[in-house]
């Protein structure tokens, strides 16, 4: 079948993996936000959340469902949060987010995945965060920003960023008014599709690799940590 077979066989195999990788991650926290509470959408808003949150990332909705009759059926799985910060080869920073049940494996992975990158070292926790914002983000198919503000601030968000680029507008909030916003941007667009719905970390500063050395690097840390079972969230300050 040659090496067209070979590449195209590869590239379906890392997609797979992706997919897989997100699919454990959303399991995870739908999972928890179940059994935070009713584990009913109607009844349980972060639950509510959540799910918005995955179908905006394509997350199909049998394992939205799987993860639901999980909690329903009573398992009790204890899953943590954990995060750790690092640097990174050049100028880059990195924060991970781990969710877990057993915290000492996931520091060692994540940082066997440091010690295992050239130029990178895991780090004092506060030593990368410092320089990162917790915001809201989204982004779906609109382009009334003067509606769209007019939404946000009948709802009382703080709006720190709106914008619109070929007819996708993008809205950034303070991460604690997250909920508020989204719950605004449902009722101004009814059954509106975000293509992004989180909370994230977002560098105040982005930086540039310099060499292929240190990009190959870089990389090579991304590709440990996204391999990491416990991984959930990795956030970076380099400009792709």
């Amino acid at each position: 079948m040659g090496r067209a077979h070979e590449v195209r066989a590869a590239s379906m195999a890392k997609t797979a993996a992706i997919k897989s990788k997100l699919y454990s991650r959303f399991g995870k926290e739908l999972y928890i936000a179940a059994k935070s509470g009713v584990p009913d959408p109607d009844m349980n808003l972060a639950l509510k959340r959540k799910i918005a949150e995955a179908k905006s990332n394509q997350v199909p909705a049998d394992v939205i469902k799987r993860a639901i009759e999980k909690a329903k059926g009573g398992t009790d799985e204890n899953y943590s949060e954990a995060r750790y910060e690092g640097f990174g080869p050049g100028a880059s920073t990195v924060i991970v987010d781990c969710l877990t049940d057993n915290a000492n494996r996931s520091y060692t992975e994540v940082k066997t995945a440091f010690n295992k990158s050239k130029g990178a070292k895991i780090a004092n926790a506060g030593s990368v965060s410092y320089n990162y914002e917790q915001v809201g983000l989204f982004y779906f198919p609109y382009e009334d920003e003067e509606a769209m503000l007019d939404a946000m601030m009948e709802a009382e968000v703080d709006v720190q960023d709106l914008s619109v680029e070929d007819g996708e507008m993008m809205v950034k909030t303070a991460y604690t008014d997250f909920g508020k916003a989204q719950e605004a941007i449902e009722k101004l667009i009814p059954n509106v599709e975000f293509d992004t719905c989180e909370v994230t970390m977002l560098p105040n500063e982005y930086v540039t690799l310099d060499t292929e050395e240190e990009k190959e690097a870089f990389q090579k840390l991304m590709n440990m940590l996204n391999d990491c079972d416990d991984v959930n969230k990795v956030y970076h300050n380099v400009q792709e």
